[in-house]
């Protein structure tokens, strides 16, 4: 059965006992969070739960801002950074569904500047180099395959990120300064001159392949990203509070972080006030937990919502499934983590055990660097949401609060 929510700002909610869910269980989650609020480890988060197309729970905790006096509110606003790749991963296989691309296509047919790509090789440990710690000696060879659309949803396309720790970290975080200043046609130039991490197809490797299907979404549709997404996907299904920038009028309900426990230091994160020339589609939107209920309501229901259809049944079947495999490595640190492959822009479940995170198998899930998360569990028909900006904490918080959210399904 199709399930409808309502549009960001109402509630379209259920007694949590009708859904399955037991009430003074998911008060847990205030009695988890409140301490944490007051020691100053967050400033506040949003948590929304969801089943069969009904809210059960949706409570926000704390303050906007730790040196403010505003509580948070269920409709503010936040930097869900890569909460952004499932996004631009749909707006990629609705082109797909159209007959306008196909994941067997080469990136070079979109963006020249990735055609002829080489792929550095490390000639040593990675404390080879100029001296402890410092980078290590390169080689390059060309790239043995085309990186395919496949590659660059499945994230074994060979690109990586500065942060992370791959041989070719340092030549990254030198290329990425001033990005968000370059349009997302010269951000494919600025990676035309890098070397991959790894030959396409062989490694998962978290990156900026889904900047990449960015500019394809652009490319193929001849208009900004940020147009696509907001005609195509954030506008039809209701998301009024999400976007690459958030405009003047909403600025008191954007949402700041705490600083982080361990230094005392504040966190750096995104400025949202103004619009960046660089519309990440790997990591630059903002939103609320109202709008993003309604983007994982439309997957969980099959690709449609409120009579919005964007994609097929078995086209979300098809992104929620596997796309590894054995023979794809898990490269320097798999994000998704045990007991999960990964599918056209998302962590899937793949074993009910295994993971130390709790879960089904078959549900799937992504986060952002800031904090936020959500995961959909279609055998139980549940949406979990978490909206906080706590960049040093997020992995914490995430677990908290889906083990706090499953612990209270009771049928």
């Amino acid at each position: 059965m199709r399930k409808a929510v309502a549009r960001a700002g109402k509630r379209s909610s259920s007694a949590p006992e009708a859904l399955g869910l037991s009430s003074e269980r998911l008060e847990r989650i205030g009695r988890a969070l409140e301490p944490d609020i007051a020691q100053g480890r967050i400033a506040g988060a949003v948590v929304l739960v969801a089943r069969h197309g009904k809210v059960a729970f949706w409570e926000a905790f704390g303050k906007r801002a730790p040196d403010g006096p505003e509580p948070l509110k269920r409709d503010d606003i936040f930097r869900i950074y890569s909460m952004t790749k499932p996004i631009c991963s749909v707006a990629v296989m609705m082109l797909v569904e159209e007959g306008r691309l196909l994941l067997t296509d080469p990136i070079g047919q979109f963006a020249p500047a990735l055609a002829k790509l080489q792929v550095a090789v490390p000639q040593g440990p990675l404390d080879s180099g100029t001296g402890a710690g410092g980078p290590p000696r390169l080689a390059l060879e060309p790239a043995r395959a085309d990186i395919t659309i496949q590659d660059l949803l499945r994230h074994t396309a060979g690109f990586t990120y500065g942060f992370r720790g791959t041989h070719v970290k340092a030549l990254y975080e030198e290329a990425e300064k001033g990005m968000d200043d370059k349009s997302n046609g010269e951000v494919m130039e600025v990676l035309g001159r890098l070397p991959l991490a790894f030959q396409p197809g062989t490694t998962w490797e978290y990156s900026r392949a889904t900047d990449v299907l960015g500019y394809v979404v652009e490319a193929i549709a001849g208009q900004p990203l940020g147009d696509f997404l907001r005609e195509r996907i954030l506008g039809p299904l209701g998301m009024s509070g999400t976007g690459f920038s958030v405009p003047e009028k909403h600025w008191s309900r954007i949402a700041q972080p705490a600083p982080d426990p361990a230094t005392g230091k504040p966190q750096a994160v995104l400025d949202v006030k103004r619009p960046r020339r660089f519309e990440s589609g790997g990591g630059g939107l903002v939103s609320t937990a109202g709008d993003y209920l309604r983007f994982a309501q439309m997957l969980l229901n099959g690709g449609e919502l409120d009579g919005v259809r964007l994609l097929s049944p078995r086209t979300v079947a098809w992104m929620t499934a596997d796309h590894l495999g054995p023979g794809v490595a898990r490269g320097v640190d798999y994000l998704p983590g045990p007991g999960y492959g990964f599918g056209l822009g998302f962590g899937v479940r793949e074993a009910a055990g295994l993971s130390p995170l709790h879960g089904s198998a078959g549900d799937y899930f992504w986060g952002g660097a800031a904090g936020t998360y959500f995961w959909i569990d279609p055998r139980e028909q549940l949406i979990g949401i978490l909206m906080v900006q706590a960049p040093s904490l997020r992995l914490h918080y995430r677990r908290l609060v889906k083990n706090l959210v499953l612990g209270a399904v009771v049928e």
